[in-house]
């Protein structure tokens, strides 16, 4: 894992966010290669937020936060590297279900809450897998170990 993804994973880069495609989800994914973490199955970017969501949009033709908000109906889990997921519709035949997209953003600890956000930093994390289900994930900074 690179150092971006790394820091990003860590809440330290609370402004930018990260992004995995998978070589299936994009028309040139040596493109993308070029611009970020080359990983098994396709690419993590971590960029600035704004840039990231514009990347994204462009990438997958969906606004991030439409997606954000469509994914968080439905819980999943996530890597905790982002490169991917379980999904909550696969079943018996998981060879199914791959994540192609994962979109992910750091909400910064608010000390004065009494819920997940007062107890740190948290990593928000949306995927669409392979069969179209799109859901949602979250952890506290530092709690997941990598995969």
């Amino acid at each position: 894992m690179n150092d971006k993804r790394s820091a990003f994973l860590a809440a330290e880069r609370p402004d930018d966010v990260a992004i995995y495609l998978s070589d299936e989800a994009v028309d040139d994914p040596e493109r993308l290669r070029s611009h970020g973490e080359p990983v098994a199955g396709g690419v993590v970017l971590v960029l600035d937020g704004e840039r990231g969501r514009s990347v994204f949009q462009t990438a997958t033709g969906v606004g991030a936060m439409a997606f954000a908000r469509e994914a968080m109906d439905r819980d999943g889990r996530v890597r905790a590297d982002l490169t991917g997921g379980d999904c909550p519709a696969a079943g018996e035949d998981d060879a199914a279900h791959a994540a192609r997209i994962v979109f992910a953003f750091v909400e910064r600890q608010q000390p004065d809450d009494d819920d997940r956000y007062g107890e740190g930093d948290v990593v928000h994390a949306y995927a669409r897998c392979s069969c179209g289900e799109a859901y949602s994930d979250w952890w506290h900074a530092g709690d997941r170990d990598a995969e």
